[in-house]
C-alpha cells in the first residue's frame, strides 16, 4: 500500500499528547528515542481520528529527528496503522491459516455484502469498515476479528450480525466488548 499524497490535513498535537510522546521518548537512552516509534504512533493516530497522514507521519519524524521515509516504512508495514481515514467501526479479521480453515474469509466476505462494501472500502454514512489483516493471534478462537483494542472470537454469521447491530444502536464502542 503506497503512501497519500499530501493532504494539507491539519495534524493535532495538543498539549496533552506532546507530553505524552515526551514521557514515552525519556524511556530510551540519547541516541536511541527512535524506540518509541511505534507507541508514539499509536498516540498520534488516536488524537488525530484514527488515521496517520503524510504530514502526521513527517511530524512524528521530526519529533524523533529522524528521516521521514523510516516513519512510513514502520507505518506501511504494520496493518494497525491506517493510511487514510477509517469507519467508525473497522472490523479486522484476521486472514491468516488457523481463521481461513475455519471459515474466517468466508465470514469476512459475508460482511463485506452485508454492509454493501467491498474490503477496504468505508460504508456510505461512515460508520463501517472491513480489513484483512495478518494474525492477531487468537488461533484457537477462531475466527475472529479486532475492532478497536478487542477481540471477538469464534464468530458466526449470527454473531457476526449482533455485532453490527451493536454498534449500528451504539452499544458498542470500539474499545469495548459487546
Amino acid at each position: 500500500m503506497g503512501l497519500q499524497a499530501k493532504s494539507n490535513t491539519p495534524v493535532n498535537i495538543s498539549e496533552r499528547l506532546l507530553k505524552r510522546m515526551d514521557e514515552l521518548k525519556s524511556r530510551f537512552p540519547a541516541g536511541k528515542h527512535k524506540s518509541a516509534i511505534l507507541t508514539i504512533l499509536h498516540e498520534v493516530q488516536d488524537e488525530n481520528n484514527d488515521w496517520l497522514s503524510v504530514e502526521a507521519m513527517d511530524k512524528v519524524a521530526e519529533y524523533l529527528g529522524i528521516q521521514p521515509i523510516e516513519v512510513y516504512e514502520v507505518v506501511s508495514f504494520y496493518s494497525m496503522y491506517n493510511q487514510k481515514p477509517v469507519g467508525k467501526y473497522v472490523f479486522e479479521f484476521c486472514r491468516t491459516a488457523c481463521c481461513a480453515i475455519r471459515g474466517g474469509e468466508d465470514l469476512m466476505d459475508y460482511t463485506c455484502k452485508k454492509l454493501g462494501v467491498k474490503e477496504g472500502e468505508i460504508t456510505a454514512d461512515g460508520m463501517f469498515q472491513v480489513k484483512g489483516v495478518e494474525c492477531l493471534g487468537a488461533c484457537g478462537y477462531a475466527p475472529m476479528l479486532q475492532l478497536g483494542d478487542f477481540y471477538h472470537e469464534n464468530l458466526t454469521p449470527e454473531k457476526m450480525d449482533a455485532l453490527i447491530e451493536a454498534c449500528r444502536a451504539g452499544r458498542v464502542e470500539k474499545y469495548c466488548r459487546l
